[in-house]
């Protein structure tokens, strides 16, 4: 473990950007393609009404990330910091505070979203023909859902505290489990859309089983002791406070996905619901392959920051930003080219191709820009600047997209829906880059 630490204030920062990225990167675009043949499975093997009704399912899903991000990103961060300051104690103490609160949270979330699934769903633009696929597959995401927390959550400080390839090697058991498993609840089990629901918890059990299984052993620098689980209130106003960021962010993505679901179902119908879902999963594959460069990128700049090696933190930084603009060009070029071709991967219903089709070209026109400022958002909470995460966090989905959604559908029609979204991409990276520009001025003028 010293060795790691001495290879992160002392290494070659593009080698350890590769290094803690690819890994991540792999896990995070093997999940993403998971997903993307979850629905294709769904799509096939269940219908069109069911990939809307798995589209109603993302208002909650987002909420339920967004509560386990809070204490996953913000617990990650603190112990990336702590090492680079030599704290071994404080990382162990962060640990186990994550968690015992993701036991809770986890607990908590799940009966209440059971208690009230159906007024939810109904709230989230479910109607009569997709509300039973979504109530389906909630049912027993929910129950398993503080199996999911406690993975996630586990997983990513098992990268932060420097082994990105186990936590790789955690997602892909996962991935594996699932993939094997869904395809027999689906067609051959006859479990319809439960049976992907069924194989995502099984799949998630297993990998938490790994990852309990590394903080147990007293091998790594952070592991579980004794006194590790004790809550303190200064450690979790700590997590929370740069765990925040991710939290809103998701919590935003809850609310715009409420109301793209409000707004597609009345412009456009169930099918327009799921258009959304098949673009959401393209989307999601090129955004999570971005969030794998910035988990990368987080204990890098985390570690260097807190051992006041500032120029390797900003090398690390710009580094991320170059590729994962590569990325989001070439999804730009992919999607403008082959619509229909990837509309197809999931469904053989025409009406459901061409609105997918056209949907999908308008949202990412404006993709270009979405890396830089993910990375920027991400590099700010990951050297503990919990406000401006936040405000960057805020921006595209709260400031901009959620009024363009309001405005513009009533006279575009359906594209207004699609168009909001490049729009509110293009300004939020543009208000990113005068935020960016601001900090380092006056970072630059304290240090002068």
């Amino acid at each position: 473990m010293y060795k790691q630490n001495e290879a992160l204030e002392h290494g070659n920062v593009k080698r350890l950007l590769l290094q803690y990225a690819l890994p991540a990167i792999i896990a995070t675009t093997a999940t993403s393609f998971y997903n993307i043949i979850d629905r294709i499975f769904i799509g096939q093997g269940v219908g069109p009404l069911a990939i809307s009704g798995l589209a109603l399912t993302f208002p909650i899903m987002n909420l339920g990330t967004a509560l386990g991000t809070l204490v996953g990103a913000g617990s990650s961060a603190i112990i990336s910091i702590r090492m680079g300051e030599k704290r071994q104690e404080e990382a162990i103490q962060t640990l186990g505070n994550a968690f015992v609160l993701n036991t809770i949270i986890g607990i908590v979330f799940s009966v209440f979203a059971l208690l009230f699934l159906d007024p939810l769903l109904y709230l989230f633009g479910a109607s009569d023909a997709t509300l039973p696929y979504a109530r389906d597959f909630m049912r027993i995401i929910l129950l398993g859902n503080v199996i999911t927390h406690l993975f996630f959550g586990l997983n990513n400080i098992i990268r932060a505290s420097g082994y990105p390839t186990k936590a790789m090697i955690s997602l892909l058991l996962t991935i594996g489990v699932n993939i094997i498993l869904a395809p027999l609840f689906i067609f051959v089990f006859h479990w319809g859309i439960k049976g992907a629901a069924t194989a995502t918890v099984i799949s998630q059990s297993v990998g938490l089983v790994w990852v309990v299984s590394h903080f147990l052993s007293k091998k790594p620098y952070v592991h579980f002791t004794k006194n590790c689980f004790r809550l303190s209130w200064r450690i979790i106003g700590s997590v929370f406070s740069i765990g925040v960021a991710p939290f809103l962010i998701h919590c935003c993505s809850c609310l715009i996905a409420i109301l793209m679901n409000w707004q597609l179902g009345h412009y456009g119908g169930d099918l327009a619901i799921g258009a959304f879902g098949i673009i959401n999963s393209i989307i999601s594959l090129l955004i999570m392959i971005m969030f794998g460069f910035t988990q990368g990128m987080q204990p890098i700049v985390g570690y260097n920051w807190g051992a006041k090696q500032h120029d390797r933190a900003i090398e690390a930084f710009k580094l991320t930003i170059y590729y994962a603009t590569a990325v989001a060009i070439i999804g730009f070029i992919a999607a403008e080219a082959f619509p229909r071709f990837i509309a197809r991967w999931f469904t053989t219903d025409s009406e459901l191709i061409d609105i997918t089709a056209k949907g999908l070209r308008i949202y990412v026109l404006c993709l270009s820009v979405v890396g830089f400022q993910v990375v920027t958002t991400n590099f700010f909470q990951s050297i503990g600047k919990a406000g401006i995460s936040v405000f960057l966090s805020m921006t595209r989905q709260l400031l901009f997209l959620t009024p363009l959604l309001l405005l513009l559908p009533p006279v575009f029609g359906l594209a207004g829906v699609w168009f909001a979204t490049p729009i509110a991409d293009l300004i939020s990276a543009l208000v990113t880059a005068g935020v960016l520009w601001w900090y380092w001025r006056k970072k630059l003028k304290v240090e002068s």
